[in-house]
């Protein structure tokens, strides 16, 4: 699934059509009827992590209609389909699946009104309409533009992808989102301090989590200390910190740490700073036979035992993995 890079990107789209009426719907939805959404108001939009919210709303904003300016900076960039490692397909379903409520490390809020309201039954009139949408392998968002296909598929044909949702609003304009999963959902709990994009984000919290005695590719793919943080940024993070994959977060110096946390939010930055400007991200290590100094990389699928397996690249000269000190008085006298 796309990482908190692209899902910010995706939030900047949709924020200046908060406090718009949507006055037509479509899509290709089926768990969740677009038809629900007509005459609602878009009144606020959020980003958590890898997750986009929408609240609507049958009443009228107080900030004036379009009063939100979309950034000059994502004009450029606003018809570019994101594209998205395929070895994330195991995190996203197909467009025919289900689209229920997904799993979320933000917790719920409190009261009767935070119950779920899952598929195309729109929560009572007295809750908070708030939808939740997680994008999938190609998951992306077009304004007032359609994707189109970009190459024939196996049978030779021409395809344009069919958005899951549309919503047109007053003047013309239009939203139309791609291979994503949608569901109501309680209104979103802001947990800044985990997020890898957030100025109040928590460098204490994370060098916490990153000291377990465990791989410290697993610590950094836990939504809980690293929310937004996907696959490619764990690779080129791990690769410029010199930190093998399978290193021990117990047995890694602060130094090597503080590195890392450096290279998570310096490299997210700047491919943030890159999707605003339109231009693609290099890599380093990612999808790469080589290493930048010519070394041969390996890769192998890597997670916990009863975890998701992702596919890890890393460079057995420039990433060393340390040594497990030797464990003295193991064995007894005899």
């Amino acid at each position: 699934m796309p990482e908190g890079p692209s899902v910010r990107k995706f939030h900047h789209l949709v924020s200046p059509f908060v406090g718009q009426q949507v006055v037509k719907t479509g899509g290709s939805s089926k768990k969740l009827h677009p038809a629900a959404l007509q005459s609602l108001w878009l009144l606020d939009a959020q980003v958590h992590g890898k997750k986009l919210f929408l609240r609507f709303d049958p009443g009228e904003e107080t900030e004036p209609p379009g009063s939100r300016l979309l950034p000059e900076s994502l004009q450029k960039g606003a018809e570019k389909e994101e594209a998205v490692d395929p070895t994330l397909a195991l995190e996203s379903s197909s467009q025919n699946t289900s689209a229920g409520a997904a799993l979320s490390v933000e917790p719920g809020s409190s009261g009767a009104s935070s119950a779920k309201h899952q598929g195309g039954h729109s929560p009572a009139a007295s809750t908070q309409r708030w939808l939740q949408v997680r994008f999938g392998l190609f998951g992306s968002i077009w304004v007032n533009n359609f994707s189109r296909a970009k190459k024939a598929n196996k049978r030779g044909d021409w395809r344009d992808p069919v958005p899951r949702l549309v919503l047109h609003f007053d003047g013309g304009s239009f939203l139309a989102f791609y291979s994503c999963q949608m569901s109501w959902s309680p209104p979103p709990v802001a947990s800044p301090s985990c997020d890898i994009l957030s100025e109040a984000f928590h460098r204490g919290q994370a060098l916490e989590a990153l000291r377990q005695a465990q791989p410290v590719c697993y610590t950094l793919m836990d939504q809980r200390f690293f929310s937004g943080l996907g696959n490619i940024i764990k690779n080129e993070a791990l690769y410029r910190a010199g930190i093998h994959p399978l290193s021990s977060g117990a047995l890694l110096a602060p130094p090597q740490l503080d590195a890392l946390v450096d290279h998570v939010m310096q490299f997210s930055a700047e491919w943030l700073e890159d999707k605003f400007q339109g231009t693609p991200r290099h890599t380093q290590i990612y999808q790469k036979e080589q290493c930048p100094s010519g070394h041969p990389v390996l890769k192998e699928a890597l997670g916990p035992p009863a975890g998701l397996q992702r596919l890890t690249w890393w460079c057995p000269q420039c990433q060393p993995l340390p040594e497990e000190p030797q464990q003295l008085g193991l064995s007894g006298a005899t």
